[in-house]
């Protein structure tokens, strides 16, 4: 450590860094405000700024008078000198964005995902890429990293792709994704940058500790431990789609091959096994098999609640069983973590206001613990405002490495 402190070059960068995370965190400043609030001295903060300016990345914004001594020029990041991009790989939509070293949206690209296959998924995925950049102004080559949100959990030692049962073709995609992006990137779990977002932008905005309950078309979980993404020994953190099902006694009038979750819906239990037991009852689907199950001929979820606010009772009773199956998954993982506050989010958690009466009934059924519970105000945006949150970040580590060599 001795060694390294002594190496100009690196305390350069050191300080040129702490100067940019000053700058990005409060925007413009003087080079005296720079040193009072760095406390770095007044010649170290203009050489390092002069460096910094040399390469573009900060520049001058205006003139600060009307206060004793000479007038101060005040000196900003140049977020646009970089930037990045955040992808996020649904089953039904892809969605893309081309973002500044501020994380502001330059271009943004939505496409129906219509891939049957890992190659045209890439395919895709590259096209709707290239276009957010062209929207953002940009050469897609300049990008100088690109975060991909995707169901699953990313092995990095194999390079592929486990617990994704809602993306099609064999497990090459992440491969397949490097080759038709071309530029650095990250593979991500979706959910994990979904918490990454909310952490950023949302509910879980200054919390050290919450975890991001995400229940759509899938079931998972992004957690967040003292201000970090924690994503376990192997990745699979927060893959509570996996958390057995509560069961009760089946009746006679379902199936065999069935088996019950909660009372209230069923699944088939191959499809447990390939989503999780969790998962296949208490996502989307599991909804709608339930409002099949109870007389509706609904779609989709999105009806089903509905139905629900519209006042169908056979709809409001699925959706009172949800809430609870809800309600006790959320006492396992206040049980675990106790997090300061659980965000829900997902085409099924974010209708808070009619789950809620049932999550907070079920919550009190199941002993003393009583999770904060709110729904994710970032809609359908969560994934991608983490993904370029984490892109951003990676970004400014991958800059400062090439100013060191």
């Amino acid at each position: 450590m001795r060694r390294d402190l002594a190496n100009p070059r690196l305390l350069r960068v050191l300080n040129e860094r702490r100067l940019l995370d000053q700058l990005h965190e409060h925007g413009p400043a003087s080079r005296a405000d720079l040193a009072k609030s760095t406390g770095l001295s007044k010649p170290t903060v203009s050489a390092a700024l002069a460096g910094l300016a040399e390469d573009g990345l900060v520049h001058l914004v205006g003139e600060v008078s009307g206060r004793p001594g000479p007038v101060s020029s005040l000196y900003d990041m140049n977020a646009a000198s970089t930037h990045v991009a955040g992808i996020d790989i649904g089953r039904d939509w892809i969605r893309v964005a081309v973002a500044d070293l501020r994380g502001t949206f330059a271009g943004r690209t939505d496409g129906r995902n219509t891939a049957r296959t890992s190659a045209e998924l890439a395919g895709l995925v590259g096209e709707l890429a290239r276009a957010a950049a062209r929207e953002a102004e940009v050469e897609w080559r300049t990008i100088t990293c690109a975060v991909v949100g995707s169901p699953g959990v990313y092995d990095p030692v194999r390079g592929g792709l486990d617990f994704a049962p809602n993306l099609p073709g064999p497990p090459d995609l992440a491969d397949r994704l490097r080759a038709a992006l071309g530029v650095e990137l990250v593979i991500e779990n979706d959910i994990n940058l979904a918490a990454v977002g909310e952490h950023a932008h949302g509910a879980g905005r200054g919390k050290a500790n919450f975890a991001l309950v995400s229940i759509g078309t899938g079931v998972g979980m992004g957690i967040v431990i003292n201000g970090e993404l924690y994503v376990g020994a192997r990745g699979a953190a927060g893959e509570v789609s996996y958390v057995p099902a509560a069961e009760e006694p089946v009746t006679a009038a379902q199936s065999a091959d069935s088996f019950v979750a909660g009372g209230d819906s069923f699944a088939q239990g191959a499809d447990a096994f390939a989503h999780g037991a969790t998962e296949a009852v208490t996502s989307a689907p599991g909804v709608v098999r339930a409002a099949r199950a109870a007389g509706l001929e609904l779609e989709t979820a999105r009806e089903v609640f509905a139905a629900a606010a519209d006042g169908n009772e056979a709809a409001r009773s699925v959706v009172e069983a949800e809430g609870r199956r809800i309600g006790g998954l959320l006492v396992a993982v206040a049980a675990v973590l106790d997090p300061e506050v659980i965000v829900l989010s997902g085409g099924v958690g974010r209708n808070l206001d009619l789950l809620g009466a049932s999550v907070e009934r079920r919550i009190a059924e199941l002993g003393p613990l009583r999770p904060r519970v709110v729904a994710s105000v970032l809609g359908d945006s969560g994934v991608l405002l983490g993904a370029v949150a984490h892109a951003k970040s990676r970004a400014w580590d991958l800059i400062f490495d090439a100013r060191r060599h």
